[in-house]
């Protein structure tokens, strides 16, 4: 498909710079293909009521890390630059994957200084500010070091117009962050706290958590003309085996299952057989999901708004039907939702035909 397909105006004063509070007083747009209305307003806080007992809502625990660095490159003359570093994909010991900005002043085999407690060596250059870099610290491990140095990454289209501060530590993270490793979080679940959780297994409504390690490479335009051209970034994910049994076992009894944001929805797709069975997955994924792609495993997925020709958008044109969420955007737009990262969010249900 044409990327320009998923184009569609958004003013910017929809961007929201900060969260709702409280987080579940955020708004809840209901596309439901086939209903009458097509499209409900509501609450994140009405979903006990919106959801059925017995649904399983899927959940990223993935905790966001302070991967943004400011260094200065380390070099024989007089003219060292200032080189902003932002991790997104940890390979191996003290060697990541990050975007390097201005990349073209960095050489293979250079050095970057970071507040003289950890520098890192340039190991390869790749395409669009890429690099692979190796870590050298003062002795303590890089986790440690980062959060000493290191600056909460936020998304380009908030940056842009403010810088994090320390609420963003707070705002920028789910209530049940635990598994150090992602460099944006997995927004739809910022909505969420204790006392909805709570709220939502008195209703009768399960929860379940997997993990997946959201990239920079999130926010990468797509610069390609036609879908088919797009390289996604690989994320590491892991569904563990009792998790993968009880979404199965649920599947098998009828029951659906919710997944909270996209990064949910990927990872239970890219673990999912053909049959719709889950099965335990650990490692990376690059599943690039478009119109035309048949879901699996998933049946209902709440998630925020999304950026004009982004691959997330893209992927909800592929659950809910491209025409329909151009007209569910639009409402948003014209009903002054909040978007993105810190925005509202939709309970998204499948399209039951072409849209």
């Amino acid at each position: 498909m044409r990327v320009d397909d998923f184009d569609f105006e958004l003013p910017e004063e929809r961007i929201a710079l900060r969260p709702a509070e409280p987080r579940e007083s955020a708004r809840l747009l209901c596309v439901t293909p086939g209903a009458d209305p097509e499209l409900a307003d509501r609450t994140i806080g009405d979903l006990p009521a919106l959801l059925r007992p017995g649904d399983v809502l899927v959940f990223n625990d993935t905790r966001v890390i302070p991967a943004q660095l400011f260094g200065v490159r380390q070099s024989e003359g007089s003219d060292d630059a200032v080189i902003g570093v932002t991790l997104h994909k940890r390979l191996s010991g003290n060697e990541w994957l990050a975007f390097a900005k201005p990349g073209r002043k960095l050489s293979v085999g250079g050095w970057i200084e970071f507040a003289g407690i950890m520098r890192g060596q340039v190991l390869e250059k790749r395409e669009g500010g890429e690099i692979r870099i190796a870590f050298e610290t003062d002795g303590r491990p890089v986790m440690e070091c980062l959060a000493e140095i290191g600056v909460m990454p936020l998304p380009p289209y908030i940056a842009a117009r403010r810088k994090a501060d320390e609420r963003d530590a707070s705002d920028y993270q789910t209530s049940f962050a635990s598994e150090p490793g992602a460099v944006a979080a997995p927004t739809a679940g910022l909505h969420f706290t204790d006392d909805l959780i709570a709220k939502l297994k008195a209703a009768g409504i399960e929860t379940a958590f997997l993990t997946l390690h959201v990239g920079a490479g999130t926010f990468l335009p797509v610069k390609a003309d036609d879908t088919a051209e797009h390289k996604m970034h690989a994320e590491w994910g892991e569904i563990d085996a009792d998790t993968a049994s009880r979404l199965t076992r649920a599947r098998r009894e009828g029951r659906r299952i919710v997944a909270t944001g996209t990064t949910s929805l990927r990872l239970i797709e890219s673990a999912a057989t053909k049959t719709g069975e889950i099965r335990p997955f650990s490692g990376d994924t690059d599943i690039f999901i478009t119109p035309g792609y048949r879901f699996r495993a998933t049946d209902l997925l709440v998630t925020n708004f999304h950026l004009p020709k982004s691959t997330l958008f893209m992927l909800v044109a592929a659950f809910s039907g491209l025409d329909r969420m151009k007209r569910a955007y639009a409402h948003a737009i014209e009903a002054g939702y909040r978007f993105y990262s810190y925005g509202d969010a939709c309970l998204l249900s499948p399209a039951t035909r072409n849209a």
